[in-house]
């Protein structure tokens, strides 16, 4: 894992930290008190899904189609508001049943940020420092929540503090937390809006991902370029970063979309 972080994700260095301390610190604990709760935050295309998919690949043999690995979506699993105590009763059942089959199973929550308010607090007694909650040990089950929502913030502290000349390598959680907490924690649209969760400090990593600059997107195109077996022509590979959106509307220092439509505007140029 600390080898795939460090050469395929790309302009992420607190993320390569906090994931690697998280995972490494939870591993090596024969027993441990709780299980591994991890909240990924950021804008689009900035590696949220790829992180989780790595820890994953890393830990589960067969990855994300391991029979161990449980991937829920709000609008494919939990489409309807009017539903939600349905839902509620499902996803109770279905955590229980899969950590009886096997302790160690991992669920990832994709798109918090579109969650209906309330529904995830029905897997707090599965997070918490318990030994046992409804006959089953499920404190070696790892949990990783992924949202867009806290990017908009992560993405004004970043330019602010690159502004100030900080870079990138020293931005620190300190600097990002207030913010997440306040877009992400604070939020009435929010997935985690007055979660016990949260009340109840069950999360323990919240991992913030930076906007990516412009040479972070060349290296997405070289390292796509490689994937699909296509030629790497230094020509190509600045065309296809020129032609994606970067912001601020002066600086042009951001990609919009991360490396998100990388692979697909490639296909134009072959």
């Amino acid at each position: 894992l600390e080898f795939d972080l460090a050469t395929s994700l790309v302009g992420q260095p607190l993320v390569r930290q906090l994931v690697m301390k998280g995972v490494r610190e939870f591993l090596e604990k024969q027993n441990p008190v709780k299980p591994l709760v991890m909240s990924f935050h950021g804008s689009t295309g900035t590696g949220k899904t790829y992180v989780s998919s790595m820890v994953i690949r890393c830990l589960f043999q067969g990855g994300l189609q391991s029979p161990y690995v449980h991937h829920f979506s709000p609008i494919v699993h939990f489409p309807h508001a009017e539903q939600i105590e349905q839902y509620k009763e499902n996803l109770k059942h279905w955590i229980q049943g899969n950590l009886t089959k096997c302790g160690r199973s991992a669920f990832l929550f994709d798109e918090m940020d579109k969650m209906h308010p309330g529904l995830i607090d029905v897997i707090i007694p599965f997070l918490g420092p318990s030994w046992v909650v409804y006959g089953t040990n499920y404190r070696k089950a790892i949990f990783i929540f992924i949202s867009n929502a806290g990017g908009e913030q992560i993405n004004d502290m970043t330019l602010a503090l690159w502004r100030a000349r900080k870079d990138r390598e020293e931005i620190s959680l300190q600097d990002l937390e207030p913010a997440i907490s306040k877009a992400v924690f604070e939020n009435p649209q929010s997935g985690f809006w007055k979660s016990g969760i949260i009340n109840e400090h069950l999360i323990d990593f919240v991992v913030p991902f930076l906007p990516l600059k412009h040479h972070h997107v060349k290296q997405c195109v070289i390292s796509e370029l490689n994937q699909q077996g296509l030629e790497v022509r230094p020509g190509i590979v600045q065309e296809v970063a020129d032609s994606i959106l970067y912001f601020p509307e002066e600086e042009k220092l951001f990609s919009s979309t991360g490396c998100k439509t990388v692979a697909s505007r490639i296909s134009f140029f072959f």
